[in-house]
């Protein structure tokens, strides 16, 4: 599934031709993804300015100017492309899609703007899905309402995870995946977040708050590190492992970067350690780390 770092991605590439743009006409080709459609959505959506594109977590937030909002999720293999007016008259032609490796049958709604632009979102899997929101009801609707902080900007903080991890005796790993705790913080990261500071994912979260309640420096280093991990993605457009493109085709990086994950049985990348990484199963994921170096 893609992770926040793609998710952002994504925001990114359509945010200079979705943002401020007029929905012309909304093409809704199939009856559900991993739900069913809102009604009458393709008639909703047409007209509709987009006043402002943002994301919460994995969810992408098209804010329109009746106050309603789009929400997306690209579930496990959804992926959106921009096509530019010049090129509207491929869309449907077979050749087009295949050149990006997507089939023209998982195109299932295509946003016409008015601009010219279109927007395609292809998902061959269809565990995406889109829905409508009141804004002024957004931050209470079961998708949000428990959600945690953001793993980027200023509400992550080490004081705020010395508060969740107090006396937690839940394995750190599975800590930091808890969405309540830090929203759209996803496997990849944490393996990497974690072999950067140097931490064990099977240690008690407990470990890193002190007797005080006060975040150990250990805890503040792993802060740093999620912060840095998630940006640090971001600008390389994220992970391509499956099915993550960018907007206009192209892969991200980030998986060149990989210190730990899927790198099972290779030597640790510190120059100072002779240990070996290792995959363990936890909570149904793998998590990769090197059992030398991670304490």
């Amino acid at each position: 599934m893609p992770e926040l770092p793609e998710v952002e991605t994504v925001r990114l590439g359509l945010q200079p031709v979705l943002e401020h743009a007029i929905i012309a006409k909304a093409e809704i080709r199939r009856e559900n993804l991993r739900f069913a459609f809102p009604d009458r959505l393709a008639q909703r959506l047409e007209g509709r300015e987009v006043i402002g594109l943002g994301r919460r977590a994995k969810y992408l937030l098209a804010d329109l100017d009746d106050g309603m909002v789009l929400v997306m999720h690209l579930g496990m293999s959804g992926s959106f492309r921009v096509v530019s007016a010049e090129d509207q008259h491929l869309i449907a032609e077979e050749h087009f899609h295949l050149q990006r490796g997507k089939l023209p049958k998982h195109d299932h709604v295509v946003l016409h703007l008015k601009s010219g632009a279109a927007i395609l979102y292809n998902d061959p899997r269809r565990f995406g899905f889109f829905d409508l929101i009141e804004r002024v009801s957004l931050a209470e609707h079961p998708y949000f309402a428990k959600l945690g902080v953001e793993p980027v900007g200023n509400s992550l903080s080490a004081d705020y995870l010395a508060e969740k991890f107090a006396s937690k005796k839940t394995p750190l790993k599975s800590a930091l995946l808890d969405q309540h705790i830090i929203a759209g913080l996803g496997n990849i990261y944490v393996c990497e977040a974690l072999f950067r500071s140097g931490l064990d994912p099977r240690r008690a979260a407990g470990t890193l708050v002190t007797k005080a309640g006060k975040a150990s420096a250990k805890l503040t280093l792993l802060t740093d590190e999620i912060r840095a991990t998630i940006a640090e993605a971001i600008a390389a457009g994220g992970s391509t492992l499956r099915d993550h493109t960018r907007t206009d085709g192209s892969l991200g990086y980030f998986q060149h970067r990989f210190k730990v994950y899927d790198r099972e049985g290779e030597p640790c990348p510190n120059e100072t350690c002779s240990g070996v990484i290792e995959r363990i199963t936890q909570s149904g994921r793998s998590s990769f780390f090197c059992p030398k170096c991670q304490k």
